[in-house]
């Protein structure tokens, strides 16, 4: 099959375009006729060998965190899906590979595709809604009244956050700059923060929880936004002592990540706030309860261009630009 594969790691370096394996059917996989992906920041990251130490791909690698498409065929122990059913996932981060024309994923990790949305549009949705999913119900257990600063409002975690977020009843803050303030108000963002002509950790004052998805800088400023008790949750690291557990790393690599993230909760401590990393995880049970919200029309995607799979390269040079707004999603039909 064709696919967009790399055969080292390298910062920048070009995708492959060639031909791969068909991937092997298991017991409780489906196999899953790709029509549309959507590119993600962590696939530039994976592909410059950012997660090697913790993400030991074997190589060449078949990038790609996001799918939409049709059921070809299932596995001997599956009853939730038949060929014919169009579906939407984020695989399991052991078996990425949706720059590609199949791809076999556990159908635990599957849901059906919202019936309101485009392949294209369903594509863009899993890693980032999973995200926001785990980061604000899973983690933060955000609660109505209560009040949640979401970092980079208008990228794609930050445009499905917010509208979760106000689904569950939080007033929302968001920073962007302002190019994209109404495209996070129309969203339901309540505070807009011009990151360029304001500083957010002054405006800002006894926030309940922080979703950070950008740097140092920005993650250590954020807990002064923050009240005691107050929760600040990040998704581009540093890892603590919890994912390192959670994820079976061994005993060096764990003293590793408790020294990356040391400075950070010593300062979260002091001020009475709970620090923690999130890397999202593949889950088909969250998908189907954000596919409700879809379809209810309390969430929706953004999409801010599609590329043709030729051009998957382009897409992952557009979505490194850092100014996306949503998601960039690849057809393939």
């Amino acid at each position: 099959m064709k696919a967009f594969l790399i055969d080292r790691y390298k910062k920048g370096g070009a995708l492959r375009l060639g031909q791969s394996p068909e991937p092997q059917l298991r017991e409780n996989d489906v196999m899953v006729e790709i029509h549309a992906a959507s590119v993600n920041p962590l696939d530039a990251k994976i592909r410059d060998g950012e997660f090697k130490l913790i993400l030991p791909y074997r190589l060449p690698l078949v990038l790609g965190n996001d799918v939409a498409g049709v059921v070809v065929r299932v596995g001997a122990n599956v009853r939730q899906f038949k060929p014919g059913d169009e579906v939407y996932a984020r695989p399991d981060q052991d078996r990425i590979g949706t720059f590609a024309e199949y791809i076999a994923i556990d159908a635990a990790d599957v849901a059906l595709k919202p019936a309101n949305l485009t392949m294209e549009e369903a594509a863009s949705v899993p890693l980032v809604a999973l995200t926001a999913w785990q980061a604000l119900v899973e983690r933060a257990k955000l609660q109505k009244g209560q009040r949640v600063l979401i970092h980079a409002g208008s990228g794609g975690v930050g445009t499905i956050a917010i509208q979760l977020a106000k689904h569950l009843g939080a007033q929302v803050a968001t920073t962007v700059s302002m190019a994209n303030i109404d495209l996070v108000k129309s969203l339901g963002a309540d505070v807009v923060v011009d990151y360029k002509k304001d500083d957010f950790e002054k405006v800002l004052k006894g926030y309940d929880v922080v979703l950070n998805s950008l740097g140092k800088e920005t993650l250590e400023k954020s807990l002064a936004a923050l009240k005691p008790g107050g929760k600040l949750i990040s998704i581009s690291g540093p890892p603590d002592p919890d994912f390192a557990r959670e994820n079976g790393f061994g005993w060096l690599l764990q003293q590793v990540v408790r020294f990356l993230s040391f400075g950070i909760r010593r300062k979260a401590k002091r001020r009475g706030i709970g620090y923690s990393f999130l890397f999202m995880t593949a889950n088909g049970a969250q998908l189907s309860k954000i596919t409700s919200l879809i379809e209810a029309g309390a969430i929706r995607p953004v999409i801010d261009r599609a590329f043709p799979f030729e051009k998957t390269n382009e897409a992952l040079e557009y979505v490194e630009t850092g100014r996306v707004k949503g998601k960039v999603v690849i057809a393939m039909k």
